[in-house]
């Protein structure tokens, strides 16, 4: 395992590696740079001040020199400075970080508890009235877009019944309590989860229902095992194996996702950060922002990998002795 471990996270330096110098070279050849924000914010720059700026920020270098500086800068430590929010770019990621571990673990967390059973009962009665509901509610969440379902949930929850906030976020220390704090991830964590838990279930079913088939689960029923003690102690454990990787994929799924999410909801996390500065032309915290997007999915890739030898002894991680 050790040594796995330690091959797996020299391949994802290198896919980070690759990775920030693709963003760094379609970031830069994006049309403006903040110099052109500045002089359009300020028109009695001159050309010499913008020479200066230019040559301060080391826009009059090739991509690649500048590539180079950055990622030394990256080395040590640096990740540079957002010149949206005014502070070093990890202090801007900090709070955004914080909000979005809250939003995304809740709603995570409620897709695969939520899919999960959902797809263990579908699949303990194939084709009956029950699998039928559940399938018809798996495919409305699978189809309906993110973007629209937040905006449903605004006008219903919000405007209409108004006893929810449309967008924010509360301070538990304001004096609303926990409650005034938690308000503002009901709506968002409902629309991630309703978008996520469709394909949870349609998996889980699936892979259960293929898994129901097999000779050793007539063999367990042949014994006289209950159903739950053949479902839950013998199929769940081998249908979680394929079921896992849709998990981990979908866990970088549901990051880009919250980009939208937080966007309609004005919820101030990773998501939304990464849309300000790129709209913004902040490059080192678009840079940051899009690096941690990439490393949590192959983080997501390595939890699957461990999680297939934890549900199958028989599988053995490449390195491991047999």
């Amino acid at each position: 395992m050790p040594r796995y471990l330690i091959n797996r996270f020299a391949q994802m330096f290198m896919v980070l590696g690759v990775m920030s110098f693709i963003i760094y070279g379609l970031i830069g050849l994006m049309p403006g740079d903040p110099v052109d924000l500045m002089i359009s914010a300020d028109p009695n720059l001159t050309t010499e001040d913008a020479d200066r700026l230019y040559r301060l920020y080391g826009l009059d270098q090739p991509i690649t020199s500048r590539y180079v500086n950055w990622l030394q800068a990256v080395m040590s430590g640096d990740l540079g400075f957002s010149r949206l929010h005014g502070k070093p770019v990890l202090d801007a990621m900090a709070p955004a970080l914080l909000n979005t571990a809250k939003l995304l673990g809740l709603s995570f967390l409620l897709s695969i508890v939520i899919g999960l059973f959902a797809g263990v009962w579908a699949s303990s009665r194939p084709y009956s009235g029950t699998d039928y509901a559940i399938n018809l509610a798996a495919f409305a969440g699978i189809s309906i877009p993110s973007f629209w379902l937040a905006l449903l949930l605004i006008i219903f929850f919000s405007v209409i019944l108004g006893v929810l906030p449309a967008g924010g976020i509360g301070d538990i220390h304001s004096g609303g309590g926990w409650w005034g704090s938690a308000k503002y991830l009901v709506l968002p964590v409902t629309s991630l989860t309703i978008a996520s838990v469709g394909s949870h279930t349609r998996y889980m079913r699936a892979a259960m229902i293929e898994v129901l088939r097999q000779d050793y689960i007539r063999t367990a029923r042949a014994k006289g095992l209950s159903r739950s003690q053949t479902l839950f102690r013998h199929a769940l454990r081998n249908a979680m194996i394929p079921v896992v990787t849709i998990v981990a994929l979908d866990f970088g799924f549901l990051f880009s996702g919250a980009l939208i999410t937080e966007t309609v909801f004005a919820y101030p996390g990773m998501g939304k950060l990464i849309f300000d500065s790129i709209m913004g032309n902040d490059f080192n915290l678009a840079l940051a922002t899009l690096l941690f997007a990439t490393a949590l999915t192959l983080i997501g890739n390595l939890a699957a990998d461990v999680a297939y030898a934890a549900l199958d002894p028989r599988i053995r991680l490449r390195g491991e002795r047999s």
